[in-house]
This record gives structure tokens, C-alpha cells and sequence, in this order.
């Protein structure tokens, strides 16, 4: 569609009579939507823009050395995690249950030292932009009351994942829990341990072959092979391509893309798909559809440190939007030893922020008031240490806090089902308006 079809098709005003033109605009919402259409330049300057961005983003990718925790002179020591290959964990696993069978055997009983993952033993560091997990670790002892339960499934967790290597197969968390669901009780207790058992053998989760069910999709510019097979993402409709929650099975990834797009929520992944924002603005659009899984968080990552491109970021306006994008960018909390491998610390918040609510004049009736839990929500981000570094990041939410106000994506619908699509996303990329 050229931009002179889409600006009438989206400006009714432009083909009405003489007597509508007279009517007042100063304080209608919909008469200011068509103003900010008028504002739109052609699409051709706008992806010169963003071939500046994608320039500047593989230039500097090509010339700055990553910086590791091994390049950091810090005072205390950290504990991360590495992709190990099945033999590696195998042993691992195996040389853990002999010293296991010598402590029984000399008749000490048994233990397991744990890696602590409690919010006490993580740390935000600045020059890595993400947090990272302290050396320090808790004894689970057999002989202990308190802990003879997870100890028991310790070991068990354990005996599953070296059976599954063995096998050189993949399964999902939940084909964990239904092995032993009485000594589990809850797959919770399960995935926790999953975790503890990462951190005791230093390997990655996906090294142990325990996948989460398929949850992230992805379309647009990206052409990929998901074990052998030729994955075209232009070619799958409005659903997308299923992101595999084994990543190590996707290689040779190849786009003509500028940028990637993540989406918070599926409808407006949805929206975006089905208008071919891709073609238009040649780029990458991914979901995790709210709270984004390992296989989703590994994949962005590839996307973005192998194609070298830009990461944009387009969530709700409320402090719940925010955690999400703090997620992919820093890193979560429960699998902070495994932040070097699930960040991207540079994604840009694209929108939609709480200034746009009054910028693009959302209306009232669109707007939802926070609720008490939201603004303690919103007040413990903004004590956080990676969003005080960010100045935008403050401001926006001290806004969003003093307002009291919060505005999902769909909101921008009220001016019309593509508005979402035709203006606000083009404007966002023209004006380069991103924190």
C-alpha cells in the first residue's frame, strides 16, 4: 500500500463534504489521530533511518569485546553457568553420586551442596547491565528433617536427567514431574530443583535436555533450520512459527531484517502479523505471549549476537509490561546463574510508555486505574539498580506511579483496529522515540 493510500485510508477527513471539515478538532482524540497521521514521513525516509540504527548496531557489535565476569575486578565471586555436551554432564552427574556413595558408605549419610539463589546472593553489576548469582551454597543433608524431602528429590531429579542423557533425548518439565508425582507433590518442587541441579553441575538447563513446553512464536524477516528443516517465517501466517524449546537444534539463521520487534501479548503479535508490519518495515517480530520462557529469552539472544541487530521493545504501560522487559534485558532473579546466556541488556523500550498515554491522547475510557499491588509494584522497580542507572526508565515510571494510570497496547485501538500498526509504530520509528 503506498503512503498516500494509507494516509487517506486511515484520514477519513480527507474525502468528507465541506460541512464536516467545519466541525471543532481541538478536543477530539480521533481528529488528533488524524494529525499525527498527517505527521508521518514516507516510509522510505523512515528505513533510511533504520538502516542507520542497524548499521550502528553491527558496527558496534563487530568492534566491542564482550565483557564477562572474568574481565571484572569484583569483591566477591560469582557463579555461572556453561553449555556442556551430554558426555560432560553425564560425568558430572556420576562422579556427584560416587563422592554421594563414599559419604554413605563411611557411614556420614549423605549431602548435597547447593548453590543459594535467594535474592540475598544475586548482584547487579553495571558493567555487565544484568544480574549475576554469588558463589555462596546452603548443605541439604539427607539426615535433616527439614530437608530429607528435597534432598530425596534432589537425587532423583538427578537419576531422571542422567537417564535422559543416556538416552540422547529431549523432555519437557512437566514429562519430569509425571515421572514421580507423589514424591513431587507439585511441579514447582520439581522445577525447582531442575534449577538447583544447573547450578551444581555449572551447565546450562538446556545441556540437561529438560525443555519447557513450546510457548514463544515468531514471524517475519527470518529464514532458519530447526533440525534440518527450512523454516521460512514470511510463510506462516498470523500464528507464526512456534519458537523450539530446544534452541540447540536451530542453526543457520539468515534475514534481510533491520530490526527485531518483541511484543509483549499475542493480539498484538496477532495484529502485526496479519498487517505484514514486516514487509513494510523489514524486521523480526517475536512474542513469549507475557512472561517469556528460557527457549524464547535463548532465541532473542541468538538473534540478536549472531544477525547483530537492534532489539525494539513494545509492552503494556503498567509495571507488570516493564518486569517482562527487564527480564529479557537483565535477567530474572530465579535463573540469575544463567543470565550470560538469557540477556540482551541493550533492547529499547519502544513503547507503550506512560507519557504516550497523554502524547497520543489515549482516552480516559481506555485508561485503567492502578491498583494498590500495581504502585507497590511499580515502587519496588523503581528501587531496583538497573532501571536508577536509567534516567528515561525513572522518569516514566515516577509518571506512571504519580498518575496512577496504566494503559495496555490495545488501547491504541480506540483510533481504529491498525492505528497500532499505520501510526503509532511508524511515528515510534521515525522520531527514533525509545528509551
Amino acid at each position: 500500500m503506498s503512503d498516500q493510500k494509507r494516509r487517506r485510508k486511515l484520514d477519513p477527513s480527507a474525502s468528507s463534504s465541506a460541512s464536516t471539515s467545519k466541525k471543532p478538532r481541538a478536543s477530539s482524540s480521533s481528529n488528533y489521530a488524524q494529525d499525527l497521521c498527517k505527521q508521518l514521513k514516507p516510509d522510505a525516509d523512515i528505513l533510511s533511518s533504520l538502516r542507520r540504527l542497524s548499521a550502528a548496531t553491527s558496527a558496534a557489535a563487530s568492534s566491542q569485546k564482550p565483557v564477562s565476569i572474568s574481565d571484572l575486578d569484583l569483591s566477591s565471586s560469582c557463579r555461572e553457568v556453561t553449555d556442556l555436551d551430554s558426555f560432560a554432564v553425564v560425568h558430572s552427574i556420576e562422579r556427584l553420586i560416587l563422592s554421594v556413595a563414599r559419604s554413605i558408605l563411611s557411614g556420614q549419610g549423605f549431602s548435597f551442596d547447593v548453590p543459594s539463589r535467594a535474592s540475598s546472593n544475586q548482584l547487579y553489576v553495571p558493567e555487565l547491565d544484568r544480574i549475576v548469582l554469588l558463589d555462596k551454597s546452603s548443605s541439604r543433608p539427607f539426615t535433616n528433617l527439614s530437608t530429607v524431602r528435597k534432598a530425596t528429590i534432589t537425587a532423583r531429579v538427578l537419576s531422571l536427567i542422567h537417564a535422559v542423557l543416556l538416552r540422547q533425548i529431549h523432555v519437557t518439565k512437566r514429562d519430569l514431574f509425571y515421572t514421580d508425582v507423589k514424591l513431587f507433590g507439585d511441579q514447582n518442587q520439581s522445577d525447582a530443583v531442575l534449577d538447583d541441579v544447573s547450578c551444581m553441575l555449572c551447565c546450562t538447563r538446556s545441556s540437561l535436555h529438560v525443555v519447557a513446553s513450546e510457548k514463544g512464536v515468531v514471524v517475519g524477516r527470518l529464514v532458519f533450520l530447526d533440525d534440518g528443516d527450512r523454516i521460512d517465517c514470511t510463510r506462516m501466517g498470523i500464528g507464526g512459527k512456534a519458537i523450539p524449546p530446544n534452541i540447540d537444534r536451530v542453526s543457520g539463521l539468515e534475514s534481510d531484517a533491520l530490526f527485531v520487534l518483541l511484543v509483549e501479548k499475542d493480539a498484538a503479535f496477532m495484529r502485526l502479523a496479519e498487517d505484514r508490519f514486516y514487509n513494510r518495515f523489514p524486521c523480526i517480530i517475536l512474542t513469549a505471549k507475557g512472561q517469556p520462557d528460557v527457549a524464547t529469552r535463548l532465541f532473542v539472544r541468538r538473534l540478536k549476537v549472531e544477525l547483530k541487530l537492534p532489539v525494539l521493545a513494545l509492552v503494556d504501560s503498567d509495571p507488570y509490561g516493564l518486569k517482562i522487559l527487564s527480564v529479557y534485558m537483565c535477567g530474572s532473579k530465579n535463573m540469575s546463574y544463567d543470565s550470560a546466556n538469557l540477556t540482551c541488556p541493550d533492547i529499547k523500550w519502544l513503547g507503550v510508555r506512560p507519557s504516550d498515554l497523554d502524547k497520543y491522547r489515549v482516552p480516559e475510557q481506555c485508561r485503567l486505574p492502578m491498583t494498590e499491588q500495581d504502585v507497590k509494584a511499580g515502587k519496588d522497580l523503581l528501587e531496583e539498580d538497573f532501571v536508577k542507572r536509567n534516567e528515561g526508565w525513572v522518569k516514566e515510571l515516577e509518571m506512571m506511579i504519580k498518575t496512577r494510570q496504566k494503559a495496555e497496547i490495545q488501547a491504541l485501538s480506540s483510533f481504529g483496529f491498525q492505528y497500532l500498526t499505520e501510526v503509532y509504530l511508524p511515528l515510534k520509528l521515525q522520531q527514533r522515540d525509545w528509551l
